[in-house]
This record gives structure tokens, C-alpha cells and sequence, in this order.
């Protein structure tokens, strides 16, 4: 009996250890104005910053980029920031990005192309 009660309390004590740190961790989130987006030609070597607002497009080279949101940490502009993208390949006529990317990290939900890159670097607050 006294194993028992020993793993049950061990239990909700990991249990408990698991939930505190990811509610700690969380964020509010603020909405920025737009963002700035790097983009690299690999063929030319061309490196050109974008600036996007919400729900703008541009035409860059071969792609179309469409900026839905960009996010910061809430009380800290210059923070990281992440933003949802759209990436539609004009010659294929087909979508090949759409997702979050993060500024920290552009490898974790990166863009695949044979010719492009493309990066979030911040987002654009008033």
C-alpha cells in the first residue's frame, strides 16, 4: 500500500513539474503592423529586405509572398518575432510555403526552394 501511495504522489509531483514551466513560459502575444522579410536569390546572390504589411503581397523574382500576421512577445517590440507566410512559386503556379517562421530560428519551419530563401527579421510596430 504504502508503494502505491509513494507512485501516485511521485506522479502528480512530475505531472505537476511538466505543466508549471510551459504555463510560466507562455506569452500574450501582440499583433504588429507588418514585417520585415529578407529574401536571397541563391542563383545571383541578391539579398533584398521587404517590408509587408498584414495581409499585403509582393512579387519578388520568381515568387509571391503574402504576409497574414506578425507576432512579437506583448511588451517587447523588439522581441521574436514570427510571422505566417504564404509562398506561391508563379512559374509552377503552386503554393510551396505556408506556415509560422520564426525570426530566432528560420531552420525550424523553413521554405524549400531550389532558387529562394526567404527570412523574418522583425516585425513592424507604430
Amino acid at each position: 500500500m504504502h508503494r502505491w501511495r509513494a507512485m501516485i504522489c511521485r506522479t502528480i509531483l512530475c505531472s505537476a513539474f511538466l505543466v508549471l514551466p510551459s504555463a510560466a513560459l507562455a506569452q500574450d502575444a501582440a499583433l504588429g503592423e507588418g514585417a520585415t522579410l529578407r529574401l536571397l536569390d541563391r542563383i545571383t546572390g541578391d539579398l533584398a529586405d521587404v517590408e509587408l504589411l498584414n495581409g499585403q503581397t509582393a512579387e519578388l523574382g520568381q515568387i509571391k509572398i503574402a504576409l497574414e500576421a506578425c507576432r512579437f512577445p506583448g511588451g517587447n517590440p523588439s522581441g521574436d518575432a514570427y510571422a505566417f507566410l504564404r509562398v506561391e512559386d508563379r512559374a509552377l503556379q503552386e503554393e510551396i510555403f505556408a506556415g509560422w517562421m520564426i525570426a530566432s530560428s528560420p531552420a525550424l519551419n523553413a521554405m524549400d526552394h531550389a532558387r529562394y530563401d526567404v527570412w523574418v527579421i522583425r516585425c513592424k510596430t507604430s
